[in-house]
Formats: structure tokens, sequence, C-alpha cells
């Protein structure tokens, strides 16, 4: 996911697509508990993205800011 696909969309989609990214980081994080992890490496893409959809929600948010 790159960072000019998160520009295009609506805050409205970025909450949505933040949502499903926490719900992922939490059922990723149950399985490295219980040792059911097949793939290790998902759990730093899936902070990433979450924070890069953050990071959008944010510049988003003060540009509507500064436009008022």
């Amino acid at each position: 996911m790159n960072a000019s696909e998160l520009r295009d969309k609506t805050p409205d989609e970025l909450r949505d697509q933040l949502v499903q990214l926490k719900k992922e980081a939490f059922n990723l994080r149950f399985q490295q508990a219980t040792g059911q992890m097949e793939n290790t490496a998902r759990m730093r893409t899936v902070k990433r993205d979450t924070a890069r959809v953050m990071t959008v929600l944010n510049e988003k948010a003060a540009a509507a800011a500064t436009t008022e």
C-alpha cells in the first residue's frame, strides 16, 4: 500500500481501512501468543500500513483546518 494510493481515498474510506488494519493486528497478536503465526513479517507490514493511514488522515485533517 502506497501513500499516494491512500491520498486518493476519502477520509471515511481511510477510517474503514484503519479499523480493518487494527482488527488484523489484533488477530496477529493472538496468533503470535498461541504460536500459530505463520508469516511473522505480516505484523510489520500491518503496523506500517496503519501508520501510513493515520498519517494521511492527519494530513487531510490539517489541510481541512487550514482551508476553513
